[in-house]
């Protein structure tokens, strides 16, 4: 403590202030020297004291920070008093708490960016392998032209997959990393389903499904056209692949003072009710999913979706039909 050069200049100017008040007092009697000499004393060693107190209480902290750089976050350096001292303390632990949280956090990305990553080489593994299998067969002459359609065929289907899923997960990457400004348009709930509509028609036309639409042209929302299509269009796309031949899909919507809504049901085999709350899980696949499937469509759509005041629930009876519920909320003025 006494190598810190305040506490010398601090010493220096109180011995100082002493001696000339010790030598006027000897102008006055000794014993007021005396008196002068024994309070100059008390009030340096008290100063003293206190400074070493502080001093103590400072090193305490730096042993306190010292420990919490080594990733021991677990103390309390708290005291609940008055006085500048505690306010640091409490600062310190606020700050500690702080970098605490968003250490978890950090670690909490890493280990969703590696799942992430698994899971997409798990995704490209399967088309990829495949494709080289057939590529190499395509290269025998001697392979009859039906099996060389047959397999180039199959190379662009698998192709066409590789796309879907890259274009996927770039765009739930920018949703992810909040880079997608979404509009907010007073969009018409009819004029999105029928721009959502367009992509599965080929699909339901060849499995001979029919839909059914039932709202007030006049039911609007806030939002992002576009955006919002490409989530009802994977929703749409489930409902399609998971029907039967000859079944329906029925789209109704309304809107009150409170939220819009939009109700997606089919009458195909259902959600299994312990695959019911991971629907919506990146790359999960249920018990009835297609073998196509790669289970990124309904949380694109989710993801889409809350990133506007909305939310996504799903429902499936215990005979089969499955029912999607998107709600948006209106803005409180």
């Amino acid at each position: 403590m006494l190598r810190n050069r305040e506490i010398q200049i601090l010493l220096l100017v109180m011995c100082s202030i002493s001696l000339a008040a010790i030598v006027a007092a000897a102008f006055l009697s000794s014993a007021a020297a005396v008196l002068v000499l024994i309070t100059s004393a008390l009030l340096m060693g008290s100063s003293l004291v206190f400074t070493k107190w502080r001093y103590r209480e400072i090193e305490k902290l730096s042993l306190y920070l010292r420990q919490i750089s080594s990733g021991n976050d677990s103390l309390d350096v708290r005291d609940n008093k008055e006085g500048e001292l505690s306010i640091l303390k409490n600062d310190i632990y606020k700050v500690t708490l702080m970098l605490s949280e968003q250490r978890s956090l950090l670690q909490q990305d890493k280990i969703q960016l590696t799942d992430a990553i698994s899971d997409i080489s798990h995704q490209l593994k399967t088309p990829l392998t495949s494709m080289t299998v057939m590529a190499d067969l395509l290269g025998d002459p001697k392979l009859p032209v039906a099996k060389r359609m047959e397999f180039t065929r199959n190379i662009r289907i698998q192709l066409e997959r590789i796309d879907w899923l890259v274009s996927s997960l770039l765009k739930l990457s920018k949703i992810d990393a909040g880079t997608v400004l979404f509009k907010k348009d007073q969009v018409k709930i009819g004029e999105l389903i029928q721009k959502a509509l367009g992509p599965v028609l080929i699909p339901m036309d060849i499995k001979a499904q029919t839909v059914s639409i039932k709202g007030d042209d006049k039911v609007t929302f806030l939002g992002d056209l576009n955006w919002t299509a490409e989530a009802v269009i994977n929703i749409l796309k489930n409902c399609v692949e998971h029907t039967p031949e000859g079944g329906e899909i029925a789209i109704s919507f309304f809107e009150n003072a409170l939220f819009t809504e939009i109700v997606i049901a089919d009458n195909g085999t259902g959600i299994p009710k312990e695959d019911i709350p991971y629907v919506f899980k990146r790359f999960y696949k249920g018990k009835n999913a297609s073998e196509g499937s790669i289970g990124i469509g309904l949380a694109m759509a989710h993801s889409i979706i809350a990133r506007q005041n909305g939310v996504i629930d799903v429902s499936s009876g215990s005979k089969g039909g499955t029912q999607f519920r998107i709600k948006f909320y209106k803005q409180v003025i």
